[in-house]
């Protein structure tokens, strides 16, 4: 069995700048150390809720824990060009095969090409395109995991420029049919197995349209 660590973690990063602050020095005196940390439920490795993209929507806290935790089969996107569009016919390729309802974790290995904490990890990046998140669904995922900035649109986040919200579009034909997503997993191409088990728990953030998670994976659990 092995464990493998798939989360970014969380510190100075020119796209979300969360605010890490340590109060009390136990050297000094002080009874206890306490850190406060304040940042984007949609920042570094996270899962998102369908009240993310649906009005009215559900949100993170009534995320069934076995939607995100459970058997996951990865995706080999690591020949994937840079800044391309990835279609159906590459995931099928790099799909090792298995029943459907399965987690599904498309791995690019992204950050081995790019530093995340880097804008070129985000406007160079490899996306999907509308006919790859259908194939998708039709495997009936649980969720998908992705370690890229999946949908097109996210580079243009970075301008302050929005699209019409079909062009998000796992978001679109994924998340709006319940299918949860788990977005920026990094350390990919250090999984060995086609298959996995993995857990991408989210915070347990009541009202919260998404939350971070510490996603990892275990292999040698699985046939």
């Amino acid at each position: 069995m092995r464990i493998v660590d798939l989360s970014m973690p969380i510190g100075p990063h020119f796209r979300w700048n969360p605010d890490v602050q340590v109060k009390g020095d136990i050297a000094a005196g002080d009874q206890f150390r306490v850190t406060r940390l304040s940042t984007t439920c949609h920042g570094f490795t996270h899962v998102d809720a369908p009240a993310h993209f649906v009005a009215h929507a559900p949100t993170i806290e009534a995320t069934p824990l076995d939607k995100v935790v459970g058997p996951c089969r990865v995706l080999d996107l690591r020949d994937v060009p840079d800044n391309a569009e990835i279609g159906p016919d590459q995931l099928e390729a790099g799909d090792p095969g298995g029943p459907d309802g399965e987690i599904l974790l498309l791995s690019a290995g992204w950050d081995r090409r790019r530093d995340s904490a880097t804008a070129a990890f985000w406007r160079e990046a490899p996306w999907l395109s509308r006919d790859a998140a259908e194939w998708l669904a039709r495997k009936r995922p649980k969720a998908v995991a992705f370690d890229f900035p999946q949908d097109y649109p996210i580079r243009l986040l970075l301008d302050g420029r929005s699209v019409p919200n079909d062009q998000h579009v796992t978001h679109d034909v994924l998340l709006k049919t319940g299918v949860t997503l788990i977005e920026y997993v990094v350390n990919t191409s250090e999984l060995a197995a086609p298959r996995v088990l993995l857990c991408a728990a989210p915070l347990l953030i009541p009202g919260a349209d998404g939350a971070p998670a510490r996603v990892f994976a275990i292999e040698g659990v699985l046939a």
